[in-house]
């Protein structure tokens, strides 16, 4: 099945997890601090990790952000909080997938499992996608507008790479949610409308003098090409 690093500093579960991986075919290892897991990403390329939030050298979220830095393997966040926000918060630091504890070793492998299928499906050529002068290219996860390379988070990549995707149709905020943010019941609009608004401000745009990224007032949002937006 999967080589599966397991970062997580308390034993039990640790260990329970490790077991029930284990009978289900993975191969399994497992760090307790966020140094040695991040040590053990470089020296052995897990498959996936699965990342503990509460660890005792660094916050989880801390160990995804340096790790994103170097590496795209997947990551699955385990969090004591099912709250939207502190979901919100780690898939916007570039977690693949979440659980909220407590969860069983069943429920874990199939998690794992979805994740890997839905990476090999984008592993399948993707080609860049050009509207207008916006370019964004899902293999190497960078995007550039008139040339010039746009800094932007894992969040706000993917949220451009979706709209960019479906370029000059209305996308729903719930779609957005639900596509973007793995959130299968929804969650708060001002998500979408805090992201919308620092996508505007990196591509040199406002809710008022849109160019890209279009409001439709209770619908949505579409991405257009300036020439094609429909409000000159």
């Amino acid at each position: 099945m999967a080589q599966v690093l397991l970062v997580e500093d308390d034993s039990a579960l640790r260990t329970s997890l490790s077991r029930g991986l284990s009978e289900r075919g993975h191969a399994v290892t497992s760090a307790v601090t966020a140094m040695d897991g991040l040590n053990r990403i470089v020296a052995h390329k897990p498959d996936i990790v699965v990342l503990d939030i509460g660890l005792p050298d660094l916050d989880g979220r801390e160990m995804l952000r340096m790790l994103r830095a170097a590496s795209r393997v997947p990551v699955i966040v385990g969090t004591a909080r099912g709250g939207e926000d502190e979901i919100v918060s780690v898939l916007d630091s570039g977690a693949d997938d979440y659980v909220v504890k407590p969860f069983s070793a069943g429920h874990l492998d199939a998690r794992i499992r979805a994740v890997l299928r839905r990476g090999g499906e984008q592993q399948t050529a993707p080609e860049a996608i050009v509207v207008g002068g916006l370019r964004v290219d899902p293999a190497t996860r960078s995007a550039s507008l008139d040339g010039e390379p746009l800094e932007l988070n894992p969040r706000e990549f993917d949220m451009l790479h979706y709209l960019a995707a479906r370029a000059g149709q209305v996308v729903s905020k719930r779609e957005l949610l639900t596509e973007v943010w793995q959130l299968p019941y929804g969650g708060a609009d001002k998500t979408v409308d805090v992201h919308v608004s620092w996508l505007r401000r990196k591509l040199g745009e406002t809710a008022r003098q849109a160019r890209y990224l279009h409001t439709v007032r209770g619908v949505g949002i579409r991405l257009a090409a300036p020439d094609d937006s429909g409000d000159r």
